[in-house]
């Protein structure tokens, strides 16, 4: 080494580096500390991004598979997936649930009804019902056979005038104005005290329609649809007639069905003896009701044939 290198400034531009032409135009490096950046500082884009987005589905399975069989199962059927055809059935059903509650409900309210009935009133119940069924089918059996007559007859006419009479005369007698006479049953009421009241007697009217009366007159009065009665001192009036003791009442009607309607347990018979009346009934095959009543015209309705 010479003396020329031992100079202060030999040795200062031997220890720096040598200098570079600075680069001119839009690729020059800019200066300072920003364009000393090492690869290490730069932000890392692209692909160096992918290690972390494939660590992704690695941190989710863990929570998958922490999931019960029962979550599962809460998860697949909620919320609920409802088809059209679906809510059909649905509501159907719901409809058919709906009536089958009520028809229950119903008959439980039937069922207490009766069930609660001494054994006395459900005989009387059950024989009200056959008696019923049983004229209900003679009544059938009736028209069937008018029936046949107006198909089968030579004579149509005639036979539909004849019937028409014969119609004419069963509505007189439940109107009161024409007589008649038949089966049935005498019941006289023999009241000394005067205790028997209105009310009884039309509660012993009613139990005879109720056992299938066709007629009923008491004393000399018809009874009809609109018959009233009402307590007139000691006596009764019936449609303003008054009447008085002994009431002897005359029916038509089937005495096997009449008597037994009269003689229930706390029926007609034991409230008239609880009042110290006497009450006998008789059974005949002929029984007369020959009070009429006047016929009244209607006011306003007229037939419409």
């Amino acid at each position: 080494m010479n003396d020329k290198d031992q100079t202060p400034e030999n040795r200062l531009r031997r220890e720096l580096p040598a200098e570079r032409p600075a680069p001119s135009g839009p690729d020059a490096a800019p200066d300072g500390p920003a364009a000393e950046k090492t690869p290490e500082d730069a932000p890392r884009t692209g692909p160096e991004k992918a290690p972390d987005a494939a660590e992704a589905p690695e941190q989710k399975r863990p929570e998958q598979s922490d999931l019960t069989g029962r979550q599962r199962l809460v998860k697949g059927i909620w919320p609920p997936r409802v088809t059209r055809a679906q809510l059909i059935v649905a509501v159907l059903l719901f409809g058919l649930g709906f009536g089958l509650a009520v028809q229950v409900a119903s008959n439980s309210n039937s069922d207490s009804a009766l069930r609660g009935a001494r054994q006395e009133d459900l005989v009387r119940i059950l024989d009200e019902l056959d008696d019923r069924t049983q004229r209900l089918e003679d009544e059938k059996q009736g028209l069937q056979k008018q029936r046949d007559e107006l198909e089968n007859s030579s004579d149509q006419a005639e036979e539909a005038r004849k019937q028409t009479v014969e119609k004419e005369k069963q509505l007189g007698i439940l109107a009161g104005t024409v007589a008649a006479q038949g089966p049935g049953i005498t019941m006289t009421i023999e009241d000394t005290k005067g205790s028997v009241q209105a009310d009884m007697l039309l509660d012993a009217i009613q139990e005879l329609r109720a056992a299938g009366a066709e007629a009923i007159q008491v004393n000399d009065v018809r009874v009809v649809a609109g018959t009233y009665l009402t307590d007139s001192g000691k006596s009764v009036s019936v449609d303003g007639n008054k009447i008085n003791a002994p009431y002897r009442f005359k029916v038509i009607g089937k005495p096997e069905d009449l008597e037994p309607a009269l003689n229930i347990p706390g029926g007609v018979v034991q409230t008239l003896e609880k009042e110290q009346a006497t009450v006998t009934v008789e059974r005949s095959g002929k029984i007369v009701v020959d009070a009429l009543r006047a016929a009244k015209r209607p006011d306003y309705a007229r037939s419409s044939s």
